[in-house]
This record gives C-alpha cells, structure tokens and sequence, in this order.
C-alpha cells in the first residue's frame, strides 16, 4: 500500500510539475508578431480622445500670423495621424478575420506577406500620433509658460 501512495505522489508531483512547467513557459512565451502588431494598436487607439482634444485647443489659436501657422501645421499634423490611424484600422480589418487576429489563426504565405507590411505600418502610425501630440501639447505649453 505504501509504495502504491509513494507511486502515486511521485505521479502527482511529476504532472503538476510539468504542468507548472507550461505554465511557466506560456507566460514568458514572446508575443507572436500578430500580438505585437494589435499590441501597438492597442497603445495608440486610446490617444484619439487626446487628438480631437489638442484639435479644439489649437483652432482658436489658427491665423495668418507666425504663430497662427503653427498651431495650423499642429492641427494638420494631428488630423494626418487621425487619418492614418483611422486607414491603417481599415486596411488591416479588410486583411484578417477575428480568428486570425483573436486567436492566432495560422496565416498563409500571402497573409504572413501582408502581417509584414502592417507591422510597418503600424509603427508608422504610432509615431504619427505620438509625434502630433506631443508637438501640439509642447507647442500650447510655450505658450501657457513662456
């Protein structure tokens, strides 16, 4: 009976073990290239509140003199990465379907193709909307603080 329990326990502690092990394994897993990709996505897509906001801001600030110009090309810049973000969105949903995005459903040759340009593509766009934000913000904190 003794050497049943001790076979017994020494299954059990080998397969949580193992399954510890996996665990382990899954959780310091690199991202796939699909989860870097929505990952940047997903950093940026909460900025858009902030593009429409800095947008209010700088309007009134728009006219023909240096500084007017300035806040225009701010705006603009805002705007443009708006723009892209709101095009990269639908070029990369007309591209993959939710269980290639979701979950990891394998990609063919030409998929994998396209996960390389979108990959590019969103880093564009991230520093896009990063930039114009921060030479919107910096632009009406000069101002606010001279």
């Amino acid at each position: 009976m003794k050497r049943y329990l001790l076979i017994f326990f020494a299954f059990a502690g080998i397969t949580i073990g193992c399954k510890e092990a996996e665990k382990k394994k899954e959780e310091t897993k690199e991202p796939t290239q699909m989860e870097r990709v929505v990952a940047i996505h997903d950093e940026v897509m909460p900025k858009m509140g902030m593009i429409g906001k800095l947008m209010t801001q700088l309007e009134p600030k728009i006219d023909s003199t240096e500084a007017g110009m300035k806040h225009q090309k701010a705006k603009k810049d805002l705007q443009d990465a708006h723009d892209t973000m709101m095009q990269w969105m639908q070029g990369f949903g007309d591209r993959f379907d939710s269980d290639e995005v979701l979950y990891g459903k394998e990609l063919t040759p030409e998929k994998q193709r396209w996960l390389d340009e979108e990959e590019v593509k969103v880093k564009v766009m991230r520093d896009k909307v990063i930039g114009s934000i921060e030479n919107a913000e910096a632009l009406l904190n000069t101002e606010q603080n001279p």
